[in-house]
């Protein structure tokens, strides 16, 4: 079993909540599919409108074999940081992420394998997964100011990409 343990210091006391998967596949608000071809992916929102929370979203995204995830590219710098824990991609699957605030010069350009763990404190973030393999992440994001910055989604997408604009955590 894996174990992933993110926190984000608060000045308010949350109630503890026990997370059962069995509840977040239950919910069509918490577990679904988007993207379209070519970024088709499973979202998984374990820590979202489901958890009293001071500023910690998390979850998990499996992606289609060879598709992009994190499509289209979005940053929420402005509210949050977000960290990708890549998980369940045996050899010889593997990834390509991207972190850039501006596409002519990318902060990062790096293959990403199970167990690898990218943090993005700003930027668009779009990963893709090699042929054949999918990528899954899991992903934990942290705002900047307790409570009222603490939204699921609340970002700007690229520059001169078309969003077929899905607010996560609703259906698309």
């Amino acid at each position: 079993m894996d174990l992933a343990e993110f926190s984000a210091e608060v000045s308010a006391k949350y109630p503890l909540k026990l997370v059962r998967y069995a509840d977040v596949e239950k919910d069509p608000g918490l577990k679904f599919v988007t993207g379209g071809p070519g970024s088709s992916r499973e979202l998984n929102m374990l820590i979202a409108k489901n958890v009293e929370a001071g500023r910690l979203v998390a979850g998990f995204t499996y992606s289609d074999p060879g598709n992009w995830t994190s499509w289209p590219p979005h940053e929420h710098a402005k509210m949050l940081e977000e960290i990708y824990v890549y998980f369940d991609m045996p050899e010889p699957a593997y990834g390509i992420q991207l972190v850039y605030n501006d596409t002519a010069y990318p902060e990062l350009i790096t293959a990403v394998r199970d167990g690898d763990a990218v943090l993005m404190p700003s930027g668009y973030h779009p990963n893709v997964s090699v042929p054949g393999h999918r990528i899954a992440f899991l992903w934990a994001m942290a705002a900047h100011r307790e409570v009222e910055d603490r939204q699921v989604w609340c970002g700007e997408y690229s520059a001169g990409v078309s969003t077929g604009r899905v607010r996560i955590g609703s259906r698309p």
